[in-house]
């Protein structure tokens, strides 16, 4: 037997269908967590993605290793972070507190925004909503057809 709130699988993904919740919305399968560390000529991005926590604890430190030893002002790209928990906190503020700039995060979920207000974390980072671009340089054939 189904109420309104059952999932029927009518006009879902058998992915979607299968990960319903008990109250028929589509729950969000995790997404493992990851982070590359990009070194630009004029900046370093830091890309993060999925979940971050205490299972990407050692390369959360290999990054911010990695940024210090680049030298340059850290950008920190959070667009397709799904979670965080204290460990991407810890992250963020071991950045803020050994980069000799302001670390820039770009692109902040809300789920990291909140946590960045109650942390008051935020406070030490720059927090910007468009990605301003980077300086990341690419040999000038790439991309382009050729014929």
């Amino acid at each position: 037997m189904q109420d309104g709130n059952s999932p029927t699988g009518e006009g879902t993904t058998p992915t979607e269908a299968s990960t319903a919740s008990s109250f028929g919305a589509p729950v969000m399968a995790s997404e493992p967590g990851s982070v590359h560390v990009i070194v630009g000529s004029e900046r370093t991005r830091i890309v993060l993605s999925g979940e971050v926590d205490a299972d990407l604890g050692a390369d959360l430190q290999e990054a911010t290793a990695d940024a210090e030893r680049a030298g340059l002002p850290i950008d920190v790209d959070a667009h397709h972070v799904t979670f965080m928990d204290s460990s991407g906190v810890a992250f963020l503020a071991r950045l803020s507190t050994r980069s000799p700039t302001r670390v820039r995060l770009i692109r902040v979920p809300p789920t990291v925004r909140f946590l960045l207000e109650v942390t008051r974390i935020g406070e030490l980072l720059d927090v910007v909503d468009e990605d301003p671009g980077s300086d990341m340089t690419f040999p000038a054939d790439l991309g382009e057809e050729r014929g």
